[in-house]
């Protein structure tokens, strides 16, 4: 078996994270491409080594250096998050699909390097303004940071149609079914003959 990559992408709240743990619990064939990031955990339900690679920015900018990630970015002022080559081919020799859970520039990035191999999955918020409650809910970031996270996710809203597909999550429980579906039909799918 080729293994095969799968990336949800959306902007920060739209629930993809949920959808990919959902997914992750539905489907044994995936295994969650752990991200590496320079940002401190969110609370103590975060672990390093199993939600992301914790490490310094001094690390991460290492790793750079000598060309260990597949995609990387400094999604806001010194905070990177990336995706190591070495993690998706840990994932593969295990004979799972990686399921990433990234920013949007990162899996257009992820879809343009692995091509037919990978599907690029963007979740998307009923509204703004759903996502704006969402972001306040959650209660892990503060007033400016909500407003940047509202402005990035504006920009992040126009990249939709570079994906393979999209899932509105409107309801969670029906965005993950749309998800699971999708996912299926593509890991059995027959690879494309070049």
């Amino acid at each position: 078996m080729q293994g095969k990559i799968i990336a949800f992408s959306a902007p920060s709240g739209a629930g993809k994270t949920t959808i990919v743990h959902r997914l992750m619990d539905q489907i044994p064939e995936l295994s969650f491409s752990i991200s590496a990031c320079t940002r401190d955990k969110r609370g103590r339900t975060e672990a390093n080594g199993k939600d992301y690679y914790f490490i310094s920015v001094q690390e991460f900018q290492e790793k750079i250096r000598h060309d260990e990630f597949v995609e990387w970015e400094e999604v806001y002022e010194g905070a990177f998050y990336g995706t190591l080559k070495s993690e998706i081919e840990r994932i593969w020799e295990s004979g799972k699909h990686a399921v990433l859970d990234v920013d949007v520039k990162g899996g257009l990035s992820i879809k343009e390097f692995y091509k037919d191999r990978a599907l690029a999955v963007f979740v998307k918020p009923p509204s703004l303004e759903v996502l704006e409650q969402r972001l306040r809910t959650r209660a892990t970031d503060s007033a400016s940071s909500i407003s940047a996270r509202l402005y990035k996710a504006n920009f992040e809203l126009t990249f939709e149609d570079r994906f393979d597909v999209t899932v509105i999550n409107d309801d969670l429980d029906h965005a993950t079914e749309t998800a699971a579906k999708l996912v299926r039909d593509f890991i059995t799918a027959e690879p494309a003959i070049l």
